[in-house]
């Protein structure tokens, strides 16, 4: 089997294609919408590499790249009729199961009084760029939404991805006892 080439030339100009054929700018809506997924996703794939990651939470991030990965491909997928397609390879019962995580995650936190600036372990810090990279991916597949029909499920994931994020990256520092840090509004 012949490998494929890697670079095709074919963006140079600044175009690249959509699933099923379509040329687009490079700085699309559409592009920046699952590119920014990818980014996440990216992130999210050094944060299970790091070692005080257990194999259940790392299982759990498989998880989510994986349906990240599904939404990319439904978000690279051109919509010229704005038909209400869903997202395939994402349900419900995806958002379900980051909900459950959230809330066993959240049970095992001291209350929250304050708010938390990222940082603390690595792993935590990481976990709150993966975030922040999941509200920019949200902001951008919502300009997307605007424009064209974005199945509703792939907004409620992401939305709840990023709660998910937020209480894992505070149990990263409580699992490794590092105090986490608080804004100090008087700095």
């Amino acid at each position: 089997m012949k490998k494929s080439f890697i670079y095709t030339c074919t963006g140079d100009a600044g175009t690249t294609s959509l699933v099923g054929g379509k040329r687009v700018k490079k700085n699309d809506c559409r592009i920046e919408s699952y590119g920014s997924v990818d980014e996440l996703n990216s992130i999210l794939g050094l944060l299970a590499t790091m070692p005080d990651i257990t194999a259940e939470h790392r299982s759990l991030l498989t998880f989510i790249q994986n349906k990240l990965f599904n939404i990319g491909a439904y978000l690279a997928t051109d919509n010229p009729n704005n038909d209400t397609t869903p997202a395939r390879g994402l349900s419900t019962d995806d958002i379900t199961r980051i909900e459950q995580a959230i809330d066993q995650i959240d049970a095992a936190l001291p209350p929250l009084n304050n708010f938390v600036l990222p940082g603390g372990t690595q792993s935590a810090a990481i976990a709150h760029m993966c975030r922040t990279s999941c509200r920019r991916a949200e902001r951008r597949i919502i300009d997307l939404a605007d424009t064209s029909f974005v199945d509703t499920t792939v907004l409620k994931f992401i939305n709840r991805l990023s709660d998910f994020l937020f209480v894992f990256a505070r149990l990263c520092n409580i699992n490794s006892n590092t105090d986490e840090i608080f804004w100090n509004k008087d700095c």
